[in-house]
């Protein structure tokens, strides 16, 4: 994963502003600290957040229905960095292929 572009996101498209890691587990960790906060302060703002990233609904019911002993948080984490990640990639793609696409500076563009 990329960690850098990961934070990014987290802290641009989600509002999340989070201190730099060194590792995802580390992101994960203080991701997963933030959501607990959320749930227990603001849990109207975490399903805004929820909203705002696209995280399915249907599959956090199913994981924190399967997981009752584990860390709701942690789930949650987990969900908003493989969804963000998802996004990342699509992104990636998109400018490689618009890239391909693109006639070099000295060619006229084709129809």
């Amino acid at each position: 994963m990329d960690l850098p572009a990961l934070q990014n996101d987290l802290r641009s498209a989600c509002g999340l502003d989070l201190p730099a890691t060194s590792s995802t587990d580390q992101l994960e960790e203080l991701l997963a600290e933030k959501i607990n906060a959320m749930i227990l302060a603001d849990f109207g703002g975490l399903v805004q957040l929820l909203y705002r990233i696209d995280v399915s609904e249907s599959r956090l019911r199913q994981l924190l229905k399967a997981g009752a002993a584990v860390d709701a948080g942690r789930i949650v984490a987990r969900l908003i960095l493989e969804r963000l990640w998802e996004k990342i990639q699509t992104r990636s793609k998109y400018n490689a292929a618009t890239q391909k696409r693109r006639p070099d500076s000295g060619e006229e563009e084709r129809w």
